[in-house]
């Protein structure tokens, strides 16, 4: 299933041990190697020098509506505990905010957000906003990762848009927006180029 990414931040981490939330997360520690989430920066009133402010995506038993379930307070670790975070954290790398261009060089814009796979936390898709005079008619633009091509610290770099054989809009709902990256990289594959409806609101439903 995908998750978006701004629905994982401010997040509560809940214990088993004391049958409740421990720390509520702040901010996803990627790997710019392979795009996945390694760990989640957290913090609270119980988060302090001692126990660490650092959650391994490994430490977490389950991935909740409600909240990511782990053990107990021990899965939190210093910034120094584990050497792979610590390398990662000391790169200050961010998705957000980083800006997307094509191989060819056509700016597309910048991340706004992304999305992750439930089950592995590795990046799926990302969610870029358009330029001013794009945007009039294609607001955000979602890329799958198999159109990704490079990532370095200022800019992303992506497969140059084609559509050879037109354009394809997918429903941001149910299944078809779950299967979204099957679908993205079976049509985009075709020669279509792939957009999703926009999110839904009140003004939407009413239309």
């Amino acid at each position: 299933m995908l998750i978006n990414a701004s629905k994982l931040i401010n997040f509560p981490v809940l214990s088993l041990q004391v049958g409740g939330a421990i720390a509520k997360t702040e901010f996803a520690v990627i790997d710019p190697d392979d795009l996945k989430i390694i760990a989640f920066l957290v913090g609270g009133p119980l988060v302090d020098n001692e126990t660490g402010d650092v959650l391994d995506v490994r430490s977490i038993r389950e991935l909740s509506k409600v909240g990511m379930i782990v053990d107990s307070a021990d899965e939190l670790a210093s910034r120094d505990d584990i050497v792979k975070i610590k390398d990662v954290l000391e790169l200050n790398f961010s998705l957000i905010g980083l800006k997307v261009k094509t191989k060819k060089g056509h700016k597309l814009g910048k991340v706004i957000d992304y999305s992750v796979n439930s089950d592995n936390l590795m990046v799926q898709q990302l969610v870029v906003q358009r330029p001013a005079i794009k945007s009039l008619l294609d607001p955000e633009l979602v890329i799958g990762r198999s159109q990704i091509v490079e990532v370095n610290d200022y800019e992303i770099i992506v497969k140059d848009e084609e559509a050879k054989r037109g354009i394809i809009g997918i429903p941001r709902v149910l299944n078809m927006y779950e299967d979204y990256p099957f679908w993205f990289t079976f049509l985009t594959n075709l020669g279509f180029r792939v957009i999703l409806s926009e999110k839904s609101n009140i003004i939407n439903r009413k239309k």
